[in-house]
């Protein structure tokens, strides 16, 4: 829309704008009574016998005056539909605020909790888009059908998409919401590009030239059905989980490194009894899905040593849907102001509980635009908490360096460990344990001169899991991760979005040449971070206004939203940059050239419209 003439703007906003308001108005003012447009419609014979049947009377009771049930239980529309919590709750603020619906918080939180646990989705339907969830920003190519992805990602990533589950005639109503509540979709994302094809496709067959939003609901409606056997077999087994006890921690914040501790759970279940539902009628709480707990977290930072402790509390949904939030206490801010910030105020944690209740995976994160993260993994200690258990290190350990000392983390380890515990592989010698802890165990190695290099792992006697370290005879080359960067300017209007940058050093392998396939990455290493000035247009300046990069950590703070009168044309403070890291191996030659290397980061606008999914976390 920024790049079309103002009169073509103004003229779609004269005769999209009625329509808009009116459709609004007429959700807004409806009696309580009355259903919305299309909501009590029967429902179709393709349908029938398919719908999940509503026993909670909390739903019927705030969603029934629109939708009808019939004699199984059947809602309209409710009952053909699955989704995340993430995906419920959002529907849940739609009915809020455009069709009158009045609830409770309480009675939100117990609406979206049944709604996820009783019309969710299985675990191997999450798992394909969990980034959705996890709020990961990675660059997806849905390549089962390329119309789906290009209709859908113009207003909102692909996710959305891959955790619903719908009948034909629902999806075929979610285009008719879309065309409803935000009428430019069909010009900027329900449209047919180009002319029709007229000759054969590359398989013989005549050309496909229905309406790319016709392709994309016959897609959609085979691959992501309402019934399906994963569901079948999930809600066949689904329970409440019993997470009670301690579990080991191991994780890797970009950045920063691995990170290593432990989370003790604890059961929160809500007492069985009944809320208010707003009119003075009693409703019950009691579900055998729900599942609450509250979690004490103490993890380090393996590189700096920097060592947090949390509290938090969690909901799981379905059975095995994680979704918490922590803090380090009511002081805590809201907002990072620095780096040791960005990973003190709430954060909030998304993971996904594998069928035998023994570990868990995913994401932990905070910052405006969840940017700022950890990537987290957990193991229960055994049904006792005493399961000896070794996590990892953060070791690189040069071939021919004399000596070095290693650290290695984890759980219930030995109070005595002598060098014969432990096993380093071919060409590593354990020389003396500089001291042993129940959450660490340093000591000192020699590595020989003809040492083999690459990752390897280290074992430790009596324990279970292993750490890993990686040895190096030269470190060749330097790559920044992201190789592309985004970041965005606020702090007047809107908030900032960060982007962390950091170097990973690498090994040309065998063959001794780089960027093939034996590179062996050897791990993130302390590099000296800077910017130059990507040119991309005369008299580029972009570098002096875009923000700047802590030269330590990598962490790039863009600068606030403009205009900037100190600007040419009184432009504001987007560009984009090269951001460039060096760093000086040890062992180097004197005198020799530091490795260098750098990635791409453009710094543009805030987001001024945000279709993320809401987040579900205890509060």
């Amino acid at each position: 829309m920024m790049n079309r003439p103002r009169w073509l703007v103004a003229a779609f906003a004269g005769i999209l704008a009625p329509i808009w308001i009116a459709g609004v108005i007429s959700f807004a003012q409806a009696p309580a009574g009355s259903p919305a447009p299309g909501a009590s419609q029967a429902p179709k014979a393709e349908e029938e016998g398919t719908g999940i049947p509503v026993t909670s009377d909390l739903v019927k009771q705030k969603c029934g005056s629109c939708h009808r049930s019939d004699d199984r239980g059947v809602m309209t529309r409710i009952s053909y539909r699955r989704s995340t919590p993430e995906g419920w709750q959002e529907t849940i603020r739609r009915m809020v605020t455009l069709n009158s619906v009045t609830l409770e918080p309480q009675e939100a939180r117990e609406i979206v909790a049944y709604l996820a646990n009783h019309h969710g989705l299985a675990p191997e339907e999450v798992r394909p888009a969990a980034w959705e969830v996890e709020r990961r920003l990675i660059d997806f190519k849905y390549e089962a059908d390329r119309d789906t992805e290009n209709v859908c990602i113009k207003c909102h990533s692909l996710g959305r998409v891959l955790l619903q589950r719908r009948t034909r005639i629902e999806w075929e109503l979610l285009i008719a919401m879309h065309r409803g509540y935000y009428p430019l979709v069909d010009t900027q994302a329900f449209r047919r590009g180009g002319p029709p094809q007229r000759e054969p496709g590359p398989d013989g067959r005549p050309p496909d030239n229905r309406h790319p939003v016709d392709r994309v609901i016959d897609h959609v409606a085979k691959t992501f059905p309402l019934v399906t056997p994963e569901w079948s077999a999930w809600s066949a087994t689904m329970r409440a989980p019993r997470l009670e006890g301690r579990w080991a921690l191991s994780g890797y914040a970009p950045g920063q490194g691995p990170v290593f501790g432990e989370v003790v759970i604890a059961s929160a279940a809500a007492s069985p009894t009944t809320e208010s539902s707003g009119d003075g009628a009693a409703l019950p709480t009691s579900d055998p899905l729900r599942a609450e707990f509250t979690t004490t977290e103490r993890y380090s930072f393996a590189r700096s040593g920097k060592t947090v402790t949390r509290k938090g509390r969690a909901v799981v949904y379905t059975g095995f849907q994680w979704r918490g939030r922590s803090s380090e206490g009511s002081s805590a801010p809201t907002q990072p102001r620095t780096r040791e910030d960005l990973v003190s105020p709430d954060m909030r944690q998304v993971m996904s509980i594998d069928r035998d209740w023994r570990s868990a995976t995913g994401r932990w994160f905070t910052g405006a635009y969840d940017e700022i993260g950890i990537d987290v993994t957990l193991h229960r200690l055994g049904p006792d908490g005493k399961q000896i258990t070794l996590l990892g290190s953060a070791q690189l350990l040069r071939a021919g360096g004399g000596a070095q000392t290693v650290n290695l983390y984890g759980a219930n380890l030995p109070a005595t460990v002598a060098p014969a515990d432990l096993n380093f592989g071919p060409g590593i010698s354990v020389t003396r344990v500089v001291s042993a802890e129940p959450d660490a165990v340093s000591v000192e190695v020699e590595v020989a001169q003809n040492a083999p290099v690459g990752v390897r792992d280290v074992f430790l006697s009596s324990a279970n899991g292993r750490a890993s370290v990686a040895v190096y005879a030269k470190i060749d080359g330097l790559k920044i991760k992201p190789q592309a960067g985004l970041a965005r300017l606020g702090g007047a209007n809107f908030p900032k979005q960060h982007q962390q940058f950091e170097a990973i050093a690498f090994s040309n392998g065998a063959d001794g040449k780089p960027n093939t396939k034996d590179d062996i990455e050897l791990g993130l290493v302390d590099a000296a971070w800077g910017l130059e000035e990507y040119s991309a247009t005369f008299n580029d300046d972009d570098v002096k206004f875009v923000g700047r990069i802590d030269e330590v950590t990598g962490l790039f703070t863009p600068n606030v939203d403009g205009p900037n009168p100190q600007r040419s044309g009184n432009r504001n403070n987007v560009g984009d940059v090269w951001v460039v890291a060096t760093y000086s191996p040890p062992g180097a030659a004197a005198g020799s050239k530091p490795l260098r290397s750098r990635a791409h980061l453009l710094v543009t606008v805030p987001l001024y419209l945000n279709w993320a999914l809401s987040e579900v976390a205890p509060r």
